[in-house]
This record gives C-alpha cells, sequence and structure tokens, in this order.
C-alpha cells in the first residue's frame, strides 16, 4: 500500500521534482528513524504514512493563501491526505492519526507523540540541508527540537 500512497502523492505534486524529492526523502528518513524508535506498529506506520503527505497540501496553500507557509500545509493537508488514504480503505483510526500528524508537523511546541516527534525530526534534517543551514542554526535545532537518538544521529551524519 506505501506505493499507492507515494503515486498518489507524486500525482498531486505532478510535475514538481523538488517536492516529489522533499517528500521521498523524508519517507525514506522517517523509516528509519521510525523502525528504530517506535516499537508500537500502528504508530509506526501513521509516522510512515504521514510522512509520505506530509506536505500534500502545499500546492492548495500556494493556490489558496498565496504561500506555502506551514501554518497553510497544516490546514489544506490533511483533507487531501483523507481523500487518498480513503480511497485506499485504510481504517479511520489509521486516517485520523496521520491527519493528525500532517495538521501538526510544523508545530513544535507539544509533545503530539512519537509517531509526530520522528516526522519532524526526519523532515527537519531534510529541510535544514535544501535550506543549506548553517551549522550553529543546525546545533541549535538539534539542541531545541531533537528528542530520539536516531534522529539526532541522523542529523549528526547527514550534516554536522
Amino acid at each position: 500500500m506505501i506505493g499507492k500512497i507515494i503515486e498518489a502523492m507524486i500525482e498531486v505534486n505532478a510535475h514538481d521534482a523538488r517536492r516529489i524529492s522533499h517528500a521521498l526523502k523524508v519517507y525514506a528518513l522517517t523509516q528509519t528513524i521510525a523502525e528504530a524508535e517506535i516499537a508500537e506498529e500502528f504508530s509506526r506506520e501513521c509516522a510512515i504514512i504521514a510522512s509520505i503527505l506530509h506536505d500534500i497540501g502545499i500546492h492548495a496553500s500556494e493556490e489558496k493563501y498565496q504561500s506555502s507557509a506551514g501554518k497553510y500545509q497544516e490546514i489544506e493537508g490533511p483533507p487531501i491526505a483523507r481523500e487518498i488514504l480513503s480511497e485506499l480503505d485504510y481504517a479511520e483510526d489509521i486516517i485520523a492519526r496521520v491527519c493528525f500528524i500532517i495538521a501538526k508537523h510544523h508545530t513544535y511546541s507539544a509533545d503530539f507523540g512519537i509517531d509526530h516527534q520522528v516526522l519532524v525530526e526526519a523532515d527537519l534534517i531534510v529541510n535544514l540541508e535544501e535550506e543549506k543551514s548553517s551549522s550553529e542554526t543546525i546545533m541549535k535545532t538539534r539542541d531545541k527540537l531533537y528528542k530520539t537518538p536516531t534522529g539526532i544521529h541522523l542529523l549528526k551524519q547527514t550534516l554536522l
């Protein structure tokens, strides 16, 4: 089923190689962190699915708000993700949790669970790399937002 979710993400982001590539990088890192840090299958599956669809509302945000800001992605992404996952016959509990994670993936001020945390850490690695962030910014981000040993290790190995 993951392949079908990836296909749907690519269809929504058709002809936008940068965004497709971003989602696939976040997916790979989320899967790596989740396999090491999340013992419970439901949460691991939700993190991995959310990683593929985390930015699925970006084009809708740009159309509606003329902005790709995270707060708009958090509004526009969940309905699109819900439609994709419903069409693929996912259970409502998975759909609801994935949509919640997407609705909070740019919100760092609260503990929303390990599935949310591993997605945030993976997304930040990719964002920091794509933005060519300084070592100082990377270390501040690590110290402020990273919680998992695997996420911290991957951040160091990738960017520091």
